[in-house]
């Protein structure tokens, strides 16, 4: 017995010796990968993970066995340098979009380049600390050849040419039967992205994504039966549905209508003050004045401000995989625009941006506008340049004689107006005239009153956040003096919007609910005053101001329930007298409690928010929550995803649209 167990000690310690390059490339490529999970999507320590990677980083490391030890070094650096980077290029995706890399992302790439200042202040040094990992392997190695260590390991191996035939083998059979304890159905739902790189690592989300991005791209029909069964199924039971009228039924039939387009405008900067100085001022008067939606939510993927255009047009979904724009433009939609110009309005969309920038050049024929008036319209000098491009105040002046000539020629029309000067990264302070230091008074030991001033926001995100949306405030007063001015407002209603959230991180709303000025510094967490940040309400502050505002009444009504921006469709056909098929969302006014599903998986109601993540809820009133309900709102939130979906993939209202049957419920 105790020459076995010497035995099997004397061979675990040679194999263990002999395979030194081989553990070391193992245990660097695991840790990168749990590195890029904590500094990612963060959460529960999920052992199959750890398991799903070991087996892919054994996989691929065991083909090193087929090279000379001295080859082999190169083989396993190669990959470690590409598990590293690749984590590196995730976790910089992560942080500006929320999301993972995909290889149906790859045609989005170009977008990115056009608005290079707006990566580049994102970018952190802990983003790229997996690069060490490669330089760790380097020292090894280095070690490894100063102690003869690949001459030796030369010289005990030997029966190469049996070893090369058995190691693809016992590959394979690894392989398969660690996917066997796999759950992979779990695979098949491209919109968790997240949940699948949390509980199946890194490694096993990209090969999987792969696959399915080779496969679906070179087989159209690939999950077609499912989705048109999903897709019939939805839609024979959505058009049975008695269409509900309420106080808002008709009101604005055949009225002008002119959609803005507010870059970045989150919804707490609605009543925002700093030093008593409003942020907002002129939005703060319209929400009072208009009809303002406090609840509203852009539901958003990779696509940004290009989803929340998809979404407002058609009432579906981003897609899950890609872009709509940019990578399914081709396919048919029923669009607000296309409401319209059945109802003989004249459409069109401005924006003082390249026409090509999220392909919109392509995408706005298929939305259906009869124009497109982009950056090649418009005058843009040097000194009138904010940001990205053309600032909003030269842009809104320069577009009046536009409107002007598009009333003047026309009975009634559709715009969509674009802004641009509020997109991140917020840099350009000398344009901006906005004090976001903390002006403060306190008394001191001796019983005298202290005035003096703390630096608060100066100088970080928000504080150039902040900045940057007061400009973009005052642009649209402007505007709107410039519209009542020339007589554009007759007959007509503004619909504001805010497209996206800022994507500033938590610690900057800390900051800028629990500053400290006397003490220069966050309030400690134990004290009453401090407000907490958790990641719930760091995901609910998120919302965006949704206004809509006529000169001809003052309706000076806020709509507390949730929205998403699918539900604006429903919402607007209710009002301007059309009847909207496709969309998935909801006439706010009609619908008896609000949600939103997104594209993640998540799902807010007005009783709670659900992480699909974490598989958790927090309830938002006093209602009781039960086990029904959550299941229902789960399965609410994969039909919605799954229809919208198969719609964008497969064309199926191109497809499909004839072949709804009856109801089966």
């Amino acid at each position: 017995m105790k020459k076995n167990k010497k035995r099997v000690k004397e061979f675990l310690k040679q194999s263990c010796s002999n395979n030194i390059l081989f553990i070391s490339y193992v245990i660097l490529s695991v840790t990168v990968e749990i590195f890029l999970r904590v500094f990612t999507i963060g959460g529960h320590f999920y052992f199959k993970a750890v398991l799903a990677s070991i087996s892919v980083v054994l996989f691929i490391g065991l083909f090193g066995y087929l090279f000379k030890p001295k080859t082999r070094f190169k083989y396993y650096f190669i990959c470690l340098f590409f598990y590293s980077a690749l984590s590196v290029a995730n976790t910089i995706y992560f942080q500006f979009y929320k999301s993972f890399i995909s290889v149906d992302l790859i045609a989005t790439a170009s977008m990115i380049t056009q608005v290079n200042d707006s990566l580049f202040a994102k970018l952190r040094f802990s983003q790229f600390l997996f690069l060490i990992f490669p330089i760790i392997f380097l020292f090894i190695n280095k070690y490894l050849k100063k102690n003869k260590y690949y001459e030796k390991l030369e010289s005990r191996e030997s029966n190469i040419k049996y070893r090369k035939i058995i190691i693809p083998l016992v590959c394979v059979v690894i392989l398969l039967a660690l996917i066997s304890i796999y759950d992979i159905s779990r695979f098949y739902n491209p919109w968790k992205r997240e949940k699948t790189l949390q509980k199946y690592g890194l490694y096993v989300y990209t090969l999987n994504d792969m696959i399915q991005s080779i496969y679906s791209g070179t087989n159209n029909l690939y999950g077609y039966d499912n989705s048109a069964l999903s897709y019939r199924n939805f839609y024979s039971c959505k058009w049975k549905e008695n269409k509900e009228t309420n106080e808002f039924t008709d009101l604005f039939k055949d009225k002008n209508v002119l959609f803005i387009h507010m870059e970045s405008i989150q919804n707490f900067l609605i009543n925002l003050k700093i030093n008593e100085e409003e942020v907002t001022p002129f939005l703060n008067k319209i929400s009072k004045e208009g009809i303002y939606f406090d609840k509203f939510y852009p539901q958003i993927s990779v696509g940004t401000s290009s989803d929340t255009e998809f979404s407002i047009q058609t009432g579906l979904m981003p897609s899950s995989k890609g872009t709509v724009f940019v990578n399914y433009y081709d396919r048919k939609y029923m669009t607000m625009v296309n409401y319209f110009n059945n109802m003989n309005y004249y459409t069109f969309s401005t924006h003082a941006n390249n026409r090509e920038y999220w392909m919109r050049d392509k995408m706005y024929e298929t939305i259906g506008y009869d124009d497109f008036i982009a950056k090649e319209s418009y005058i843009v000098d040097d000194d009138e340049v904010i940001g990205l491009g053309l600032n909003d105040k030269s842009f809104f002046k320069q577009f009046i004689p536009k409107l002007k000539y598009i009333k003047n020629n026309n009975e009634k029309y559709y715009g969509t107006v674009i802004t641009l000067t509020n997109h991140s990264p917020f840099t350009d302070n000398e344009a901006y005239d906005f004090n976001v230091n903390m002006e403060f008074s306190y008394t001191n030991g001796r019983g005298n009153k202290i005035t003096s001033s703390a630096p608060y926001l100066e100088g970080t995100p928000m504080g150039n956040y902040l900045r940057s949306s007061h400009y973009a405030d005052s642009a649209l007063k402007e505007l709107f003096d410039m519209l009542k001015k020339e007589e554009l407002l007759d007959n007509t209603v503004v619909i504001l919007y805010g497209d996206h959230e800022a994507r500033l991180q938590k610690s900057e709303f800390e900051l800028l609910y629990n500053y400290d000025p006397i003490n220069k510094s966050i309030i400690d967490s134990d004290s009453e005053e401090y407000i907490s940040m958790d990641n719930y309400v760091y995901e609910l502050l998120k919302n965006t101001p949704l206004i809509i505002w006529s000169s001809d009444t003052k309706y000076e009504k806020q709509v507390d329930k949730v929205m998403g921006a699918y539900d604006l469709l429903p919402t607007i056909a209710n009002m301007f007298g059309f009847e909207d098929k496709y969309s998935l969302g909801n006439d706010v006014f009609s619908s008896k409690e609000g949600i939103v599903v997104f594209p993640n998986g998540n799902v807010l109601t007005d009783s709670v928010y659900y992480s699909f993540i974490n598989e958790e809820y927090i309830s938002l009133n006093d209602n009781p929550i039960g086990e029904d309900y959550i299941e229902n709102i789960k399965k609410y939130s994969d039909d919605i995803l799954a229809v919208s979906n198969g719609i964008v993939f497969h064309n199926l209202i191109e497809t499909e649209g004839s072949k709804v049957g009856k109801c089966n419920k």
